[in-house]
């Protein structure tokens, strides 16, 4: 038996892509919408821009002529939300909805509302 647990590797699929509008299932941020500003398919987790904000304490370090200098002190910055506490919300129905994959006219996948019946890629 290992001394310490180690994390298992996300086995689902992320059905999320930069940039989508998503609204907060469940936590401190519920019922938010944001904007993803990050995926991270093999954990399984996105950063929402504005949610699940969390404070960093940040030392002054020495730095060199080349590097810039970094923000110090308290930094307030987006931490990563599970996948499956997100929902994607359609914009053209403005409602958050389950998708499905259909075949476009050109033969390519794209996401289908199952609320409003049109392309979430194409928006």
């Amino acid at each position: 038996m290992p001394l310490y647990k180690t994390s298992a590797k996300f086995q689902g699929k992320l059905r999320l892509k930069k940039g989508d509008e998503v609204i907060v299932l469940a936590g401190k941020d519920k019922g938010k919408r944001g904007k993803i500003i990050e995926t991270m398919p093999d954990e399984g987790k996105v950063i929402v821009d504005g949610i699940n904000i969390v404070t960093r304490h940040q030392r002054p370090r020495m730095t060199s002529r080349a590097a810039p200098k970094t923000q110090t002190g308290t930094i307030k910055k987006p931490a990563p939300l599970p996948g499956g506490k997100v929902m994607l919300v359609c914009p053209h129905c403005s409602k958050p909805a389950k998708t499905t994959i259909a075949l476009n006219d050109e033969g390519a996948k794209s996401r289908i509302c199952k609320l409003c019946h049109q392309a979430v890629d194409a928006a």
